[in-house]
């Protein structure tokens, strides 16, 4: 998600927060099986059902948003191309949040401004974008322009929770390996991370550590600080 938890990133670089260090313990074989148990069935059975579970209560809020987006004469929904996984394209779902000609926006914004051109390469986004349009800011910020990513989620190329999902033509930037085992998330430990600081390559050592550390546990934690993220609006 379009997200910022300035908590998980005041030490370090945010992982020890996000990932506390298991205590080794007697019972750490049924510990692993049970986690094993979770990677294999119990996340996917999550995501379908707390995606149902509150589809009564987005439903009604995506027709108030779908009708706001379009105050400037668009269409209320964007789709991009992104890598799920084992290195799959599927089609990602938003309510769109900037100009109708972003593309061609962004190109001309980036040859006239070196210095958003280091920013772009280096983050693969930029701070200050003048693509997005007054009421993208405000649904960015809240991180409801995320919300028709449930159905994403319903299909099966993304999770509630994993690695934040990345374009084709990132993959060459991209170092880490624990990405291409799991579904993109909605939300995820780089995600509510302090990524406005961090470069995209810095996303992999989150996602690895994701990938070596997946439980019911981490992803309830993260869930649970993506609430307070959203509830402060401090999306971007």
């Amino acid at each position: 998600m379009t997200l910022h938890y300035h908590d998980l990133a005041k030490t370090g670089d945010g992982l020890e927060q996000a990932f506390p260090v298991s205590q080794a313990a007697p019972g750490r074989a049924a510990d692993a099986k049970a986690t094993g148990l979770y990677r294999s069935y119990g996340k996917r059975a999550l995501d379908v059902t707390l995606v149902l579970l509150a589809l009564p209560f987005v439903a009604p809020l995506m027709l108030v948003l779908m009708a706001l987006v379009m105050t400037d004469g668009g269409r209320p929904f964007y789709s991009q191309d992104r890598v799920g996984l084992g290195g799959r394209i599927y089609r990602i779902w938003k309510l769109r949040s900037m100009v109708m000609n972003a593309d061609q926006k962004l190109e001309a914004h980036l040859a006239a401004d070196p210095a958003a051109r280091a920013e772009w390469d280096e983050m693969q986004k930029l701070k200050r974008d003048p693509r997005i349009t007054p009421v993208g800011r405000l649904i960015r910020k809240s991180s409801l322009d995320e919300l028709p990513q449930l159905l994403n989620v319903l299909m099966g190329d993304m999770s509630l929770v994993g690695p934040r999902p990345m374009m084709p033509d990132q993959r060459a930037l991209y170092p880490g390996r624990g990405y291409y085992d799991l579904r993109p998330g909605i939300t995820g430990p780089w995600q509510v991370s302090e990524r406005n600081e961090t470069s995209f390559a810095d996303r992999a050592r989150f996602d690895d550590k994701y990938h070596q550390d997946l439980s019911l546990a981490t992803d309830v934690r993260l869930l649970a600080a993506t609430v307070k993220v959203v509830l402060r609006a401090t999306g971007c």
